[in-house]
């Protein structure tokens, strides 16, 4: 017997499961809806088919909240379905996982437009860094658009209403149809190469998705993307959205949107010149009335008027005043001497009191003194003993000290004598 190496049931559906998943992540397919079934876990199932082929399809709960229109579906339906083919391993079948779910028809350019979408804002067309700012003060905007068109004269209209200054160009263009995505590439084209252009606006009126198609052409959106001056898209309506919005530098709503935005710097700044020329002209009228006032208030005449009336008011307080006969009482000459008079009388007291106190004290200090003076103790009978050329013998034990024959003197309060030591 030979042997094989027999892949298991498993190991093939994997491999196919994985190069089918690989090669097909997301598919943009139409058809007609039959067997469709909700789940009670919120999933819906259904089989796409047309008169060859069919296909299983799923879409699960999070995907179906996302598409509202699978409420409404019902078998027989023709639709337009976005998504990657999915392989289920357990019954070894494919399927299409619907991400999008969008009526066929407009359904099928609307998927269209976000394939591209998607894969233009994952090349950076799309970056915020990319935009460049729309001058404010515009001296020249090229306009393209079709030549006889409504949009152009919504434009023209607000700019002549609104604007103070600007030079507006006409590029024409083709703006709906299989020749207009040339066409409009061509204009932007030449918009760029007029001189001294500092805006293009690239405009047209509102329309189905169909008639705005080209403009979401992706060579001109390429085009765009590589514009060096400012660009304004200003396609269709408000809700209307094309892939010229995403690319330029600001997507206004409407054509007159686009007018407006332009020339909004310059109708505020006129706004403002008119507020200040009204009120530069009232205060002008304010400063002249000012002026006018100080000319009658400093006119000579009402000059020599109000000194001469300062005058005698002058006057009259100078003579209120009557200097001549308060000049005793002005300079204070009675009232210096009259301080003058106690100051000495204080003085002369003082001194007397001094030497009163001087006088007393001296009488207490000569008592003292006196009290003191040997001469006065010596007149009531005292004496002392001196031994000659020495001391005072003040003491018994100084005199037993004393050597035999020594003279010494004895003073009295009259006269003094002289004895000698036995």
């Amino acid at each position: 017997m030979m042997d094989f190496n027999a892949a298991t049931v498993s190991e093939l559906v994997s491999s196919i499961k994985g190069l089918l998943e690989e090669e097909f992540q997301e598919v943009m397919v139409q058809g007609e809806v039959t067997n469709l079934s909700p789940s009670a876990a919120g999933h819906w199932y259904f089989t796409l088919s047309d008169e060859d082929a069919c296909i299983s399809c799923a879409l699960f709960k999070g995907d179906a909240l996302r598409n509202p229109l699978i409420r409404n579906l019902k078998n027989g339906d023709k639709i337009v379905v976005l998504g990657p083919v999915s392989v289920y391993q357990k019954r070894g079948s494919f399927q299409l996982l619907v991400k999008r779910l969008l009526p066929a028809g407009e359904g099928q350019l609307k998927l269209q437009f976000e394939k591209l979408k998607a894969k233009l804002s994952q090349e950076g067309l799309f970056d915020i860094e990319r935009k460049k700012a729309i001058p404010l003060f515009p001296k020249r905007i090229a306009v393209i658009t079709a030549e006889h068109g409504a949009a152009l004269q919504d434009f023209l209209n607000v700019m002549k209403r609104r604007s103070l200054w600007l030079d507006i160009i006409i590029v024409p263009a083709i703006v709906q149809g299989d020749a207009s995505a040339k066409s409009l590439i061509n204009a932007l084209k030449k918009a760029q190469s007029l001189p001294e252009v500092d805006v293009i606006v690239l405009t047209r009126g509102g329309g189905s998705i169909e008639d705005l198609w080209s403009f979401n052409d992706e060579n001109l959106i390429r085009e765009m993307a590589q514009c060096e001056v400012a660009l304004i898209s200003a396609v269709g309506h408000q809700v209307d959205f094309t892939l010229c919005d995403y690319v330029a530098d600001h997507r206004s709503e409407t054509p007159t949107a686009a007018a407006e935005t332009l020339s909004q710097p310059q109708t505020e700044l006129k706004s403002r010149l008119v507020f200040c020329h009204s009120h530069l002209k009232s205060d002008l009228f304010k400063l002249g009335q000012h002026v006018q006032l100080l000319g009658q208030r400093f006119h000579p005449k009402e000059m020599l008027a109000l000194i001469w009336q300062k005058l005698q008011t002058a006057q009259k307080k100078l003579s209120s005043v009557r200097l001549l006969d308060r000049g005793e009482e002005l300079i204070g000459h009675q009232e210096a001497s009259q301080k003058l008079d106690e100051a000495m009388m204080r003085l002369d007291h003082i001194i007397k009191m001094k030497t009163a106190e001087r006088n007393e004290q001296l009488k207490r200090l000569h008592q003292v003194l006196s009290a003191l003076n040997p001469s006065q103790v010596l007149s009531r009978g005292f004496s002392y003993v001196k031994v000659r050329n020495q001391g005072v013998v003040s003491s018994l034990k100084d005199y037993n000290n004393i050597e035999s024959s020594t003279q010494f003197e004895i003073h009295f309060h009259d006269g003094s004598g002289i004895a000698m030591k036995e």
